[in-house]
């Protein structure tokens, strides 16, 4: 599935609507003329809330988490991100820091604008962590939560700078777990594939990008990313569809990023090539050509070279780059997997020990 990363690339004034009210008259008819009915008054139902029902668990997550979520400005773009620790190392998306290594930080408790330098960007799970030149006082970390304990049906919460209205909240479900979708490279998408992401009806709109996707107890279970966009009608996007990268992911690139300045295990699979999507006489895609194999990477380890064109991985079709790039999501590095490929029009196949991103 094709997705679009919402960043805010423009920053735009929005004018609130006016709401109005409108009486609408109902018509009943009568057999015949008769005494006017007696006016009898308005009875008014007070409906008493118990401690804590739903209402109260939102406001109370709201109050917990909202602080720890940031807006940033990368450039011409805005962003959000959501605090990690103490120490002022912030998390975000890949594509929400672009090519920029300086930001401007607004805390939800606060109006002033902070400065952030960037730490590393992992363009490959469209994570980056940036950092907080000054610490202020009271700077609050989330909480993180766990992804084994995400489950379909539970009601979340996204909080972050949607068109560039900072702390907004928005409320939803976990509609799916386990989704790979693939990232659009318009609008500064980085075109990564993203395997085991969070799908949500929460609303995720330009500018949620790297924020929050929050459960009732509190908890970051998810980096909101990518909004779902129809084809249809011109790429529009398609509402109640929208994914988050889960909390065990972000955790592990954001852990590596702050200890060593960069991912040193990504845990993502790969052939170890660089290659390219071939078309069919109908210029349809129908394969993947090799045009580098890395000099002891998977594929050259099982007789791969350049020239080679991959058509299938396993029992999945490979048509495209980002194909194979889907057809490996679920796997991780050490794992076996038959390619199928054609050699000077003959159609071969070889058992390849995946190597790592």
């Amino acid at each position: 599935m094709d997705a679009t990363p919402p960043r805010r690339r423009a920053h735009r004034s929005l004018t609130p609507l006016a709401a109005g009210v409108c009486a609408i008259a109902l018509a009943g008819g009568c057999t015949g003329p008769g005494p006017a009915p007696s006016a009898a008054p308005a009875r008014q139902t007070v409906v008493s809330r118990a401690p804590g029902d739903l209402e109260d668990q939102y406001r109370t997550v709201i109050r917990n988490v909202l602080p720890s979520v940031v807006q940033i400005a990368a450039g011409d773009g805005i962003g959000s991100g959501v605090v990690y620790d103490d120490k002022g190392h912030i998390v975000t998306n890949a594509h929400v820091v672009g090519g920029e290594k300086t930001f401007d930080v607004t805390v939800a408790t606060g109006e002033k604008v902070l400065k952030a330098s960037l730490v590393s960007s992992y363009p490959e799970q469209d994570l980056a962590v940036i950092r907080l030149d000054d610490v202020p006082e009271g700077l609050r970390a989330a909480e993180f939560g766990d992804t084994d304990e995400v489950e379909v049906g539970q009601i979340v919460l996204a909080m972050g700078s949607p068109l560039g209205l900072s702390s907004s909240v928005t409320q939803g479900i976990v509609s799916a777990v386990g989704r790979t979708v693939s990232e659009s490279t318009s609008g500064g998408g980085t075109g990564a594939t993203l395997a085991d992401m969070v799908q949500t009806s929460a609303a995720v709109n330009p500018g949620n990008s790297g924020g929050a996707l929050v459960n009732l107890d509190s908890e970051v279970i998810g980096i909101p990313t990518l909004a779902a966009t129809d084809p249809q009608p011109g790429d529009s996007a398609a509402p109640g569809i929208g994914f988050a990268i889960p909390v065990s992911m972000v955790r592990t690139v954001a852990g590596q990023i702050i200890e060593s300045g960069r991912v040193t295990d990504s845990g993502r699979a790969a052939l170890n090539i660089t290659g390219r999507t071939v078309v069919d006489d109908d210029y349809k895609p129908a394969g993947v050509a090799i045009v580098i194999v890395q000099k002891g990477g998977a594929a050259q380890k099982a007789g791969l070279r350049a020239g080679d064109i991959i058509t299938r991985i396993g029992d999945t079709r490979v048509t495209t780059i980002t194909s194979i790039s889907e057809a490996l999501a679920g796997d991780e590095p050490g794992q076996e997997v038959s390619v199928t490929y054609r050699r000077r029009g003959a159609e071969k196949t070889a058992e390849v020990t995946l190597g790592e991103v």
